[in-house]
């Protein structure tokens, strides 16, 4: 008799996931076993690469000689003698960028950091037969570690902090510790940050006039008010990331898109999601689709009736979004009239740094904590997000407030970005296998009602808008939809991040952007090529959305009704789920 294939027990996968979880406690949610597999494969294939390591030693050589040398040169030069030369740091590296660190010896100090990190750079790139994502891990956490040792982040060898500490006789470091106390103050009982409480969700930000007109156990549908006698017939129907709370697109009344998009004639409708709890932890991405967005187009399509929706996705919810326009292309509904993305991915080959934190040994581990909790708690997220820009998210700011005493002021994207959301354990798990993980969408292996969906089925038009500097969803993994889909995509490439480039008012001299159309069934051009040919705008991209939306509106009509027969106004806006914490 042949023995049934073994499996393990109940008993023995929950002994391991509350192991995992336990080890995920321990961690910070970081995988040792990724971080050792990563060094280990990295340290071997160096030391089977002789070359490499010769050529190691001579770089290390060349930099203690350019060191002598530039010691002697400044040393000859005089103490007070600002001329730069030696190694720059890069154009976007500001840590140096004080006139104080042009004397001696701290000159000599950030020089040595950056040939150390050129250094460090050199030995964890290109050593043959390291396993590419092993390779970024090693590279980043060298780069993490270095960051701890920079001597911008040293009292005692940060030229402004100690000129400071001489002017005020020592005033910046009492402030500075005040400012710590009374940050871990806040930590330890759950509350904002330090000024976030001047920006109060439907009193400051969020405020833009309307009804939630639908409620169900996932999210809330909201309705904006008009403010134009005729609106545009086909209204816009907004689909949020539930990794951020949506007032993002109404922040204040001066850099709220949805108010923009109101006072120029729109009839806009915004989801905003629940903050789920442990009793959410089975809500997975096929309820987002179904209680979200496709219950938001239905009350939409009874709102506004025989109407064709503009629909428009951040992050995230660009994402699901293009996951249910795909859906709707297969099954030959045609509700739709157009598709806009915000630093939205829908194929996750190269997403940039985040994929850092996501394989099979780190998923084992955030799914066994999240197994406990029922979903991801908010830290987490904003956790990895800090490592991914640590000199501006950690670094400048422990420097700035607890070594120069200064409180950095708080704004309302700041303020917003403090306010984070949970997601549930089912969803993000799913999330990150079918997306991150295995690029299920962009290989057309996504199911929906039992059914792949493929973006190749797209033939709606489409607005894609990637920011320059965005760490979550880079541009040039953003800008992949063009070889996906033969649909006519209008692409916008603006300065920013992924939120400070999408909440861009305008009006912003520092701004600026890069667009171009390529019709349906156009050729395809690689990211680089496109850079180099879009041409650019001056100022902000809105103007150039509202001109895109308007091409492909109807004449003005009078507002519709708030709400209708099915979906009356059932509280005003910002309603309910935005405010849970």
């Amino acid at each position: 008799m042949q023995d049934a294939p073994f499996a393990a027990t109940q008993l023995a996968e929950r002994i391991d996931t509350l192991f995992r979880a336990a080890l995920a406690r321990r961690s910070a949610s970081l995988s040792p076993a990724a971080a050792f597999l990563a060094a280990s494969d990295w340290a071997l294939h160096l030391a089977a690469s002789p070359g490499k390591c010769m050529d190691l030693v001579q770089l290390a050589m060349r930099q203690g000689e350019d060191m002598a040398s530039y010691a002697r040169q400044r040393m000859g030069a005089g103490p007070d003698s600002a001329k730069r030369n030696g190694v720059q740091p890069p154009a976007q590296d500001r840590r140096f960028a004080a006139p104080e660190w042009q004397q001696w010896p701290f000159n000599y100090l950030h020089q040595s950091f950056l040939l150390t990190q050129n250094w460090w750079d050199a030995a964890t790139h290109d050593v043959k037969g390291v396993d590419k994502h092993h390779e970024n891990m090693v590279a980043f956490a060298a780069r993490q570690w270095l960051d701890i040792f920079s001597p911008g982040n040293q009292l005692a060898t940060n030229p402004v902090v100690l000129q400071r500490t001489l002017q005020q006789g020592g005033a910046n470091l009492l402030r500075g510790a005040l400012n710590a106390v009374d940050d871990m103050q806040r930590q330890v009982a759950g509350r904002p940050p330090a000024g976030a409480e001047d920006f109060v969700v439907g009193r400051d930000v969020g405020v833009t006039p309307g009804k939630v007109v639908l409620q169900n156990h996932l999210m809330e549908l909201i309705q904006y008010q008009p403010t134009t006698e005729t609106v545009h017939p086909e209204p816009i129907l907004i689909v949020p990331a539930w990794i951020m709370k949506y007032y993002i697109l109404d922040l204040s009344p001066h850099n709220s898109l949805i108010r923009y998009l109101v006072d120029q004639g729109h009839t806009v409708f915004c989801i905003s999601w629940k903050n789920p709890g442990v009793e959410d932890r089975d809500l997975g991405m096929d309820d987002y689709l179904q209680h979200g967005f496709h219950a938001a187009l239905d009350a939409v399509g009874a709102i506004v009736p025989k109407r064709k929706v503009h629909a428009t996705g951040y992050c995230l919810g660009g994402t699901l979004l293009s996951i249910a326009a795909a859906a709707m292309a297969r099954d030959g509904d045609e509700r739709l009239a157009s598709m806009t993305l915000f630093a939205a991915q829908t194929d996750f080959s190269e997403p940039g740094e985040l994929a850092l934190f996501i394989d099979e040994s780190q998923l084992s581990l955030l799914e066994a904590q999240m197994d406990q909790t029922g979903y991801l708690k908010a830290g987490q997220m904003a956790g990895a997000f800090q490592m991914l820009r640590s000199y501006d998210l950690l670094w400048s700011r422990m420097v700035n407030e607890y070594l120069l005493g200064e409180r950095s002021p708080m704004n309302d994207l700041m303020a917003w970005n403090a306010d984070a959301t949970r997601m549930p354990a089912r969803m993000h798990s799913q999330y990150l296998r079918r997306l991150f993980l295995d690029n299920d969408l962009s290989g057309g292996r996504y199911p929906v009602g039992g059914k792949p969906v493929s973006l190749s089925n797209l033939t709606l038009p489409i607005f894609m808008v990637g920011t320059l500097t965005d760490h979550v969803a880079p541009w040039r993994s953003v800008h992949k939809l063009h070889h996906l889909s033969t649909a006519e995509i209008t692409f916008a490439l603006t300065s920013g991040g992924h939120n400070a480039g999408i909440v861009n008012p305008p009006g912003n001299p520092r701004r600026h952007y890069q667009i171009r159309t390529r019709p349906a069934g156009g050729t395809y051009m690689a990211p680089d090529d496109w850079l180099a040919t879009a041409p650019r705008v001056e100022g902000s991209w809105w103007p150039a959305w509202r001109d895109w939306l308007l091409a492909r509106s109807g004449k003005p009509v009078a507002p519709p009704h708030m709400g209708a027969r099915g979906y009356k106004p059932l509280a005003d806006a910002p309603g309910q789920y935005v405010l849970e914490k």
